[in-house]
């Protein structure tokens, strides 16, 4: 008695002993009451009150839907099984199943399921009838992507992005979702017979990123330049993909800032960039360096220089990847004085006249021959430069022969009185080096070819493998004043304490100088007197 009260009550609250409960199981609409069903031959007290009072109770088979109520969907899976396993009888679940149609299609299985339930051959029957034809659909995707069809929920994507599920016969909505992505959404139609595969790409949500930094700096992602910082020190990078990009901000006179950034879809990363001053004092030597971003230009014979000889032909485009710094003046007699003071090293047996024995410390280092050039970069932490390096920044930004008027930049034989001068005394480049025109010449670190140009590569040109004989660049008094030409086929000792080729030096770095412990490595090296950067070569002394 009591189990069958038990039975009764659930069989109540399932279908609704009022209009409120129904309507909240979404199985019958408001305006319907159904009588539920004896359960086990036991009669409930309660419809025998109603009868008692002369309720009219809607008979079992009455329409299930009144005017002007709301179609109900049909019922899933789930719902009949609930419906049976509460002990609604299987005639009123065949009822419900007639009125309001089934949305799936019935298997073997799910016959079992609802016999072990209860059910009874009759709810069977009916269901086979209104069983709702089935397709297979596989859906192609990214891993754990949730696939909906008609707004309902499917599954997950398994590992390899992959989902395969039935679904019935017709138009459907299907959308696929994965945090991070934009939805795939898409009308599939299932025809009978013809299983249905849909490949979903998902696309990332864009991130973005927010500089703060320096106005009028410019802004590079992955070596595109994106934009420059307005005035009120921001640009924000929008549109950008998941993942690790490369950040780069620049500016003149600054040193450049590289990071790694990780944008996260659909978020915004702040970055917030101070560039450091672009000129930096090496400790070593007490020399100022100037920065020297990376870049491409034309090296060789400038543009309407028609004074260039066969060895700086043809122009060709390199590019240097990597940043790196340069002695912003010449090598001054002081500087190698505090080299020969830690290394033992001599001075040059000689001083021209005007140097009075070494005493004036502001003038260029001259006279030193190749090695002991080497030897000077070595000691202040760095390597003389190539002669890509060298070229790339005496242009200091101009394709041009000259980057200024000649009696403004340099000293050279119309303006210098065939005398070498204190370093920095003319007006610097668009990098901020002084005399990268005249004065002295400089070494660099390539042998010579007089062909070399013809079949030099793009990338990092370093100069032939080997040699006899070393490049000059930057002019002296006795040669025209201009960046790439002046070469002389000249055979030159490494050393000439007198007459017009003088030999200074000028110290570079590698990207990481640091103010405190500077990792220096391109030293280049001033030897001449010429106002242009034409190539000389000179045998090297040993």
């Amino acid at each position: 008695m009591h189990s069958s009260l038990i039975r009764f009550i659930i069989m109540v609250l399932f279908l609704g002993s009022t209009p409120g409960i129904s309507a909240a199981r979404g199985i019958l609409p408001e305006s319907v009451r159904v009588s539920p069903m004896p359960v086990s031959g036991i009669r409930a007290h309660g419809v025998n009150r109603a009868r008692d009072r002369g309720s009219r109770l809607v008979p079992p088979t009455a329409p299930l839907q009144a005017a002007g109520a709301s179609k109900l969907q049909p019922l899933s899976q789930k719902q009949l099984l609930d419906l049976i396993t509460a002990g609604v009888s299987s005639q009123r679940a065949a009822e419900l199943v007639r009125d309001r149609g089934i949305d799936f299609e019935v298997d073997d299985d799910y016959v079992r399921t609802l016999r072990r339930a209860g059910a009874t051959d009759l709810l069977i029957g009916v269901l086979r009838k209104t069983s709702v034809p089935m397709e297979g659909i596989t859906v192609e995707s990214e891993p754990n992507a949730q696939v909906f069809l008609d707004g309902s929920p499917q599954g997950l994507a398994d590992a390899r992005g992959v989902l395969v599920f039935r679904s019935k016969i017709g138009p459907h909505a299907l959308k696929v979702s994965l945090a991070g992505k934009h939805d795939f959404e898409q009308s599939v139609t299932i025809v009978d017979g013809q299983p249905a595969r849909v490949m979903a790409p998902l696309a990332d949500i864009a991130g973005s990123i927010r500089v703060k930094a320096p106005a009028g700096a410019s802004v590079w992602l992955d070596n595109s330049i994106r934009g420059t910082v307005d005035s009120g020190g921001e640009f924000l990078l929008s549109g950008i993909s998941p993942g690790v990009h490369a950040l780069r901000v620049t500016a003149r006179g600054a040193v450049d800032d590289s990071q790694s950034v990780v944008v996260v879809a659909g978020t915004e990363k702040r970055m917030e960039v101070a560039l450091a001053d672009a000129v930096r004092a090496n400790p070593q030597d007490e020399l100022k360096y100037v920065w020297i971003a990376p870049g491409d230009f034309m090296m060789g014979c400038s543009p309407g220089d028609n004074d260039c000889s066969a060895p700086e032909k043809p122009a060709h485009r390199v590019t240097l990847p990597n940043a790196y710094w340069m002695g912003q003046t010449e090598v001054t007699v002081a500087a190698y004085k505090h080299f020969v003071e830690a290394t033992k090293a001599q001075m040059p047996p000689a001083a021209p006249k005007l140097y009075r024995g070494w005493a004036n410390g502001t003038l260029p280092m001259v006279n030193v021959i190749w090695n002991e050039a080497r030897q000077y970069c070595a000691w202040a932490g760095g390597r003389l430069p190539t002669e890509a390096e060298w070229e790339y920044a005496a242009r200091g930004g101009s394709p041009q022969a000259r980057y200024g008027t000649l009696n403004e930049i340099a000293w050279s034989k119309e303006n210098a009185g065939n005398q070498t001068h204190s370093v920095a005394t003319k007006l610097a480049n668009g990098y901020g080096l002084y005399d990268v025109l005249g004065n002295v010449w400089e070494w660099v670190n390539d042998w010579y070819d007089p062909n070399y140009y013809q079949s030099a590569p793009a990338l990092n040109s370093s100069g032939p493998a080997t040699g006899q004989e070393k490049v000059l660049r930057g002019g002296g008094l006795d040669c025209r004043p201009q960046i790439a030409s002046g070469f002389r086929p000249l055979q030159y000792q490494a050393r000439l304490p007198f007459g017009l080729l003088r030999f200074s030096m000028r110290v570079g770095a590698e990207n990481s100088l640091k103010a405190s412990s500077p990792n220096f490595s391109p030293c280049w090296n001033i030897f001449a007197d010429q106002p242009k950067g034409g190539r000389r070569h000179l045998r090297r002394e040993v």
